[in-house]
Parts: C-alpha cells; structure tokens; sequence
C-alpha cells in the first residue's frame, strides 16, 4: 500500500507539476479568442470613455448593462413623479383636489403614488382617462413635452443598446469552430503547417477572410527587444486562398518556404522554441448582414510534428454529410525531421557519385575534347599543311604518330575521321611523291575508324597496302598488330 501510495503521489506531483507549467504559459489570445490583454494606469485618458458611451455600454458585460438599464428607468420614473407632485404641492392641488369648484392642474393627483401612476400611465401611453391635465396649468403642459423628449431619448439609448448587445455577431463566432491543435506534415511535396477550420450552422458567411499572425519575441540587430512581435502568415494571400466558401470544414495552409518565419523550425527545435499562431476568421453574417470575427490561437506545445487531419467529409445519398466528431482527429504520416533549410541544404550538397576516379574520368574527358578541337582545327587548316607535308615526308610520319599514340577512338567520333578523309581526298597540283604521302595519311585514318567497331572492312590497293607497310616501323605496337591482322 505504501509503495502504491508513494506511486500516486509522484504520479499527482508530475501532474500538478504539468498543470503548473502549462499555467505558466501565458497566452496572448485564447481559444476562445479573448485576448488577455488588459489596460491600465490611463490617468486622464479614461475619460476617453464617457466621450463614446453607447459604444461603452454595449462592451459592458451583461450584468451591468441590464443594472444600468434598470437603474436608468427607475431614477427616471422617480424624478419625473417628484416634479408632478412639485407642481401639485406648490399650486395646492393636494389639499383642494376634492373640491368640485376647484380645477387643479393635474386631476385626482392626491399624493406621491398618485402623481407616480400619472408620469406612468402618461410614459407608457395606457393612462385610464381617471388622471389627465388640465388646460389651467401652462407649467404642466411644458413639463408633459419635456417628458415625452426625456422618455423618447431614454427608450431609443437603452433599448437600442439592449438591441445591438443581443444582436452581436459574437453569438455567432461561437459556432464557427477551429481545431484543436495544428499540424506540420507535406502536402504537394512541400512542408506545410496545417489548422481546420468549420462553420456549425448552415446559413453561410459571406466573404469569409482567414489571416494569421506569429507572435513571438524577438531582438533586432540594432539591441531593441520587441518581447510580442507580430509577422504575418501567408496562408494563400498572392493566390486568393484565404477567401473561404466556409460550407465545410477546410484544411487552412501555410507553406513553409525560404520567405516563411518556420523556414529554419525542424521537429527538435520545435520542442524548445516559444511562440504563438493567433488566426482570425471575419465574414459577413448572412442572416444579419453584421460582420463577425473569429478568434483562436495555437502554442508551439498545440503544433504536432508528422500528423495529419482525418476526412470529415462522405458522400450519402444526395447529400455530403460532415462527421465532426473527427473534426480534431488527427494520424501520424512519415516525414522527415528536418527543417526546409536544411532539406535545401542536403540537396545542394555534392552527390556521392562523384568519386576521385569520377574526376579523374572527367578530366581525361576534357584532355580528349581539347584534342578533337586539336584534329578539327587542323583540318581547317588542312591545305596549307599539305603544302609542308609535301615538303618533307618526316612531319606526315610525326603526325601520323601523334594522331595514332593518343586515343582518340574514345573520345573522337567518326564523322570527324571521315570528314578529314573527305578533306584529304581534295585534288592537288603537287608531285606524285605528296600524292602518296596524302594517301597514306588516308590508310591511317581508316585504321583509327575501324578500332571503333562502327565502319565495316574496305579492301584497299595494294599499292597502298605497302606504303602502309612502310609506314608500319613508326607506328605503336597496338596499332601495328591491329594492321598486321587486318593485312593477314
């Protein structure tokens, strides 16, 4: 027992101690969407108030408006009786009332509950015709008028406070309801954070309007502290998104990106950061034609990390029905702790793949390109290196060398090969000896086009064969061997 007993204390202890830290939390606005936000210390500015005192009233709370109201009538009945009897006692009508000769100012007015009953039954229009004025008495003709203003200004103030207190669209905001928590999960491949939003009654909001405000301290670079900095949440704003059809419950979104305040909030540092999402929901009541607001808040403690909300909505027979009892619902989906800067940043990170031997590869890529545009830019200038080539036989050996030593199967591809052929093949006015030369040159660039595999075998002349031969001591030993059996 005392081991159980020691349990449910430490389990109370860690319970309380949670309420205590949930009291802590002080919110800026509450669920409910009161703001807890109070004025003091005014000094001469509370007389601001009585300047606009309709407007004070009807923010007044019910229990003092319906004492103001009573208050009201009751001393306004009291001091328009008393000046009745005024009248009556000064004139003498109390003592001479019953005299048949006697015409007094108000007729049967005896005492203070009789001269009460005649300001009643002249207020509320329900006189008996056993009291009335009569047309002796010029002070009271001037103060019944005075009595009709004095009433028709106290009946339009109070009951026309009375009616906009009841007719207050904040009757209203309480059956538009919020979820009670948010989420952050992806949607459309972006990270999103995520609250419901549902309206309880089936007359509509016209023009609904959803905006959201992050409140949370901050400092700025200049050392101020601002400790209830308010930034704004776009939830749709550019795309039109946040104008409502509220019919059925919507999912509101806010997508985090580079210009959003939660680009850097991963799911870690959600657990130690310390804000507050306040969001408002205006729109016209259709049945009134008065615009409501709505107001709801949610803590970084209210922001579930990896969930998302349960469809509320099904399909019946000719209708849609919405179960609001999954309204609040919400299930856990995989997504990734991190936040969007660092996702952006693992993505702007160099791939694996890219090895010292994938280097190596590119750069021998590169060697190769840079002597392809070698070969093709010594094409162009094809004619006048003919003219040297005919001059001395040793540079045609040095560049058959040079084309032949590098690999260029690889690298070049064969319409360059062929195109130089074509190129060679171009009449010339030399001697017989550059002739041979040339076709020489020839011989060995179909050598290198058939390494590639892609060209199939020509036969050539014989007489070309052994210039190729002659040719065959300068050439490297691969090379050689590949002629040596394409010869045999």
């Amino acid at each position: 027992m005392s081991a159980a007993r020691r349990k449910l204390g430490e389990e109370y202890e860690a319970a309380g101690a949670a309420r205590r830290g949930r009291r802590q939390r002080q919110r800026f606005v509450d669920k409910n969407g009161r703001c807890n936000v109070q004025h003091g210390n005014l000094g001469g500015e509370s007389s601001r108030y009585l300047t606009d005192l309709f407007t004070t009233l009807v923010d007044l709370k019910w229990r003092w408006n319906l004492l103001i109201f009573l208050l009201t009538y009751t001393v306004a009945w009291l001091v328009m009786a008393s000046m009745w009897w005024g009248i009556a006692y000064l004139r003498g009508d109390l003592h001479r009332a019953h005299d048949a000769g006697y015409s007094p100012c108000v007729a049967n007015v005896y005492n203070f509950p009789s001269a009460f009953l005649f300001f009643i039954e002249t207020e509320a229009t329900i006189g008996y015709g056993h009291r009335y004025i009569t047309e002796r008495c010029p002070e009271g003709i001037v103060l019944f008028l005075f009595q009709s203003l004095l009433g028709s200004i106290v009946d339009a103030f109070l009951i026309g406070c009375m009616f906009i207190k009841m007719s207050q669209p904040k009757k209203r905001a309480e059956t538009l309801v919020f979820s009670r928590a948010a989420v952050i999960s992806r949607r459309d491949g972006k990270l999103c954070l995520m609250f419901r939003v549902g309206n309880l009654r089936n007359s509509h909001m016209v023009s609904a309007q959803i905006r959201c405000k992050l409140i949370k301290s901050r400092q700025t670079p200049e050392g101020e502290f601002l400790p209830l900095d308010q930034c704004e949440l776009d939830v749709g704003f550019g795309t039109g998104a946040d104008q409502l059809f509220l019919v059925s419950p919507l999912t509101i979104c806010h997508e985090i990106n580079s210009k959003s305040p939660f680009f850097c909030l991963s799911q870690r540092s959600l657990r130690s950061e310390q804000f507050e999402i306040v969001v408002i929901l205006e729109g016209i009541v259709e049945t009134t034609g008065m615009t409501c607001q709505a107001r709801t808040s949610y803590t970084e403690d209210e922001v579930l990390w990896g969930h998302r909300f349960l469809p509320v909505m099904s399909l019946e027979d000719g209708f849609f029905r919405v179960d609001y009892s999954q309204f609040h619902a919400t299930f856990e989906v995989p997504t990734m702790p991190y936040s969007v800067k660092e996702q952006e940043e693992n993505l702007s990170l160099p791939s694996p793949l890219d090895t010292p031997a994938g280097n190596n590869r590119s750069r021998r890529e590169q060697i190769f390109s840079l002597d392809c545009i070698d070969m093709l830019e010594e094409k162009n200038k094809l004619p006048n290196k003919l003219q040297k080539i005919c001059s001395t036989k040793e540079d045609l050996q040095k560049r058959v060398l040079r084309v032949s030593s590098s690999n260029v199967e690889k690298a070049c591809s064969t319409g360059d090969l062929l195109k130089i052929q074509q190129v060679s093949s171009t009449p010339s006015s030399e001697d017989d000896d550059g002739r041979i030369h040339l076709k020489a040159f020839k011989i060995k660039s179909e050598n290198l086009t058939q390494s590639t595999g892609n060209l199939q075998f020509q036969q050539k002349s014989p007489g070309m064969l052994t210039l190729g031969s002659r040719l065959e001591d300068n050439l490297p030993a691969k090379l050689r061997k590949m002629n040596s059996d394409r010869l045999s």
